[in-house]
């Protein structure tokens, strides 16, 4: 890096800091034939925010010659699948940084125009699950060669799961996609021991122990219930009775939620899925070296004139830590990539910044220091034999864990080293910030004075104007079950906000987010939520109805209508005129919805709520009458 004052000569790399994508950038490298092959359903931008982008070059750094179809055309003669011929070792699918029918649909399953990880964010470059359509491909094309299939589509389906957009319970992917191992999580270390023992001779077949992977076996090989097994209900009895997908669902979610989990068995007709546990959070150590990789953190050439939307949100951005410890009824990331947090050194993060700083077109502001929650960077049990020995989805919920430590000094130490190189203008935190994190008192007068720090710099320092935030409904009881703290805490961080503004002389905005027709919310919850926020001036843009994706304990209780861990009855909105009936109450100061809310309301016999939410009249739209 050339330094003059507070300038910084730009790097641009050449075509060969790219891994191929054709076989003639395959040979311009110096190659006769490619180890491994990796289809994608994403764009190639060589970034470690890129699942591709990051096997690739883990693959790469291990000594493997690795090529990546990104976007592989599957409605042609197929020329895509077969440019590179049959790879030494394996190919490996995914169908890119987000389930597909999330991608591709809607909460209302109509079908999206666009799609942010294509190039001009054009829509039809990937079919409905990439992750079957590339693997029964391959198989026909190349029935020999090993297929192992990986990505948040394939993790989040690796057992019996409810699909909201078929609106049916679908079996394990393994079943209907004929991939011979599904790598679920975070997938460097797998990756490379599959990698390893292929080259060492070993069958794909007889490779069934590698832990965070997923395999179809014959029924005979499942064993009886133990401490190291647990036999799960089949695929063909959760059809039957949705009790028994509710009973799985809280065994799958305990065991990858704890440290060193049980294996999971799950029969299919006369086979069985064979989950293997998750492998330990990361080493600090293990996690610098897979973003320390030589990525040149942006899209491959073959895009040149061409806007990559996911791309533009997170290309200034740096990711300082993996996992999540606050366990939402309605996210999937502890099923992913778990609950335990694995951070990154100082050091390491530095270099990142640096290489951003080198980039042609970065202007001095670093757009995010983030990850999965903001906030958890290097937080974790203070004594770490209790976390080991704990099975609780969330630590956070229903209240902070007494053994968790929730220092804040790491996190304000980074932020500091970042903005004090000499060519940072700004830097920025665009993740979600979890407040309940950050207000929470831990006895510590130490932590409890640096929290409070952190809050103030945060508000002061490292918004872009506008802070978002999920406190995600104001009702108590659903809350409860969204396993979010109380909205009070909302109010106390609002205030808070508002000072710090307010002594600043800054006019911020505190952006909340919410949450329609999550299990557990009725239409009078929604009224309340409107008439709330309307109290405190709140016109709600960041909002969402509550769409249901694999393997979230609000997707169990929305197809089963149980509770997995209380087996207790909740009621959850399903069809689309309940749906729709519920999301109104978002735009109660659009006028198109005044009459129908209205109406609504005097039906639920709540004039109180019409009052609070248009004291000026209007009483009652079947009168069409005003005062």
């Amino acid at each position: 890096m050339k330094h003059s004052h507070n300038t910084i000569v730009p790097v641009t790399p050449g075509p060969e800091a790219w891994l191929p994508t054709s076989v003639k950038e395959m040979k311009a490298l110096g190659w006769e034939h490619v180890d491994v092959v990796l289809f994608s359903g994403d764009a190639y931008v060589d970034h470690p925010s890129f699942g591709a982008a990051v096997i690739g070059r883990t693959l790469q750094a291990a000594g493997y010659n690795v090529a990546i179809v990104p976007q592989p055309n599957w409605r042609d003669d197929l020329r895509d699948f077969k440019k590179f011929g049959a790879p030494r070792l394996f190919f490996g699918v995914s169908a890119g940084a987000m389930d597909s029918m999330v991608n591709h649909y809607t909460a209302a399953r109509r079908r999206r125009s666009d799609d942010a990880y294509t190039p001009d964010g054009r829509h039809g470059m990937r079919p409905d699950y990439p992750t079957i359509v590339y693997s029964e491909i391959l198989r026909r094309l190349f029935p020999e060669v090993p297929i192992i299939a990986g990505g948040i589509e394939a993790s989040l389906r690796r057992v019996s799961h409810y699909d909201y957009w078929q609106d049916r319970l679908r079996p394990s992917i393994l079943m209907d996609a004929p991939a011979d191992i599904v790598i679920y999580g975070m997938g460097e270390k797998p990756i490379v021991e599959i990698a390893r023992r292929l080259d060492n001779g070993e069958k794909i077949s007889d490779i069934t122990d590698v832990r965070q992977t997923a395999m179809v076996l014959p029924l005979t090989a499942m064993p009886e219930t133990d401490d190291d097994n647990i036999v799960l209900h089949s695929f063909e009895s959760c059809l039957r009775d949705k009790r028994c997908q509710a009973v799985n669902f809280k065994h799958i979610e305990v065991e990858s939620n704890r440290y060193s989990g049980a294996t999971l068995w799950q029969p299919h007709g006369d086979k069985v899925v064979k989950i293997n546990p998750m492998l330990p959070p990361m080493t600090t150590g293990e996690i610098d070296a897979s973003f320390d990789l030589p990525y040149t953190r942006m899209p491959h050439p073959r895009y040149r004139g061409k806007a990559l939307p996911a791309y533009e949100m997170i290309r200034h951005s740096v990711n300082m830590h993996r996992g999540c410890f606050g366990g939402c009824a309605f996210c999937t990331i502890s099923a992913h990539q778990g609950k335990f947090i694995a951070s990154r050194s100082k050091e390491s993060i530095i270099r990142e910044v640096r290489q951003i700083t080198r980039m042609p077109d970065f202007k001095g502001y670093i757009s995010d220091l983030g990850g999965p929650s903001a906030n958890m960077y290097r937080m974790g049990g203070k004594n770490p034999g209790i976390c080991r020995k704990c099975v609780k989805p969330s630590c956070l919920h229903p209240q902070p864990c007494p053994n968790l430590n929730n220092d804040h000094r790491p996190l304000l130490d980074i932020y500091h080293a970042v903005d004090a190189l000499p060519v940072i203008k700004k830097s920025f935190i665009g993740s979600g910030v979890r407040y309940d994190l950050s207000m929470h008192h831990s006895g510590v007068r130490e932590i409890d004075e640096a929290n409070r720090l952190y809050n103030v710099e945060l508000i002061e320092n490292h918004v872009s104007g506008r802070l978002k935030v999920a406190p995600e409904h104001t009702c108590s009881h659903v809350l409860q079950l969204m396993r979010k703290p109380s909205f009070e805490l909302y109010h106390q961080f609002s205030h808070l906000f508002d000072t710090v503004n307010r002594k600043a002389g800054l006019r911020q905005q505190l952006i909340p987010y919410f949450i329609s027709s999550h299990p557990g919310c009725r239409e009078i919850d929604m009224a309340m939520l409107a008439a709330e926020t309307k109290d405190m001036n709140l016109h709600l843009e960041q909002i969402q109805d509550f769409t249901p994706t694999p393997m979230t304990l609000a997707t169990e209780i929305y197809y089963t209508g149980i509770h997995p861990y209380t087996g207790e009855k909740v009621y959850t909105a399903t069809r689309p005129e309940d749906k729709l009936a519920q999301r109104k109450y978002f735009f109660w100061w659009d006028k198109a919805y005044r009459t129908d809310i209205v109406r609504s309301l005097n039906r639920l016999h709540r004039p109180d709520i019409i009052k609070r939410l248009f004291p000026g009249g209007f009483t009652s739209p079947d009168k069409r009458t005003r005062k």
